[in-house]
């Protein structure tokens, strides 16, 4: 019988509650070892007071919640890819190399999209707010 974990090859599957923990343990790792998730953080943390501040629509939520989720889960699959690389190998090899900016350039193009995101939801308020202080 398959099993829900990697810790548990051949034993009886691991709970719901387990499987949570591996899985907030593995946010905590990235959070302490990754200044890159760091600085995503920092961003959603920013951007969310924001949101509260100029009272975005429900749909600008939406966009923002897909954006800041899609952000951090792929910070999360990048970081993952760097450690089962690191893992395989120590020596440089090129497709090991190749691996990681794959990775790492996921990150940088969806970083990208959510910054034209954040500006289509957030410079219109930010002009209207500096308008009305005029």
């Amino acid at each position: 019988m398959p099993t829900d974990s990697h810790d548990n090859k051949g034993k009886t599957p691991i709970s719901l509650i387990q499987s949570f923990s591996y899985a907030l343990s593995g946010i905590i790792s990235v959070i302490k070892a990754e200044r890159n998730m760091r600085i995503h953080l920092s961003a959603t943390v920013a951007v969310t007071i924001m949101a509260f501040y100029f009272s975005i629509s429900s749909f600008e939520w939406l966009c923002l919640l897909l954006a800041i989720g899609g952000m951090l889960s792929l910070e999360l699959v990048n970081s993952s890819i760097e450690r089962v690389v690191d893992l395989v190998t120590e020596d440089y090899h090129p497709l090991a190399k190749q691996a990681k900016d794959m990775a790492a350039g996921a990150v940088f193009l969806f970083a990208i999209i959510t910054v034209v995101m954040g500006t289509m939801i957030f410079l219109p308020k930010i002009v209207h707010w500096m308008m009305e202080w005029r």
